[in-house]
């Protein structure tokens, strides 16, 4: 796993648990928005981006 997958579980477990408890929060942090930055979170890590394959070795 990489950092933006952890991330990306971090951000949907969080807009969850907004949603669940019913916490009133600003315009800004509602638990769709925290949604939507997981949802880009999870396709930047599955577009591969912040995957290196690192230095090589011969």
């Amino acid at each position: 796993m990489t950092v933006l997958a952890i991330a990306a579980a971090v951000l949907f477990f969080i807009a969850f648990l907004i949603n669940a408890a019913e916490i009133s929060t600003n315009d800004v942090f509602t638990s769709t928005n925290v949604m939507l930055i997981g949802l880009m979170v999870l396709a930047l890590h599955l577009a591969g981006v912040g995957s290196s394959l690192g230095s090589r070795r011969r």
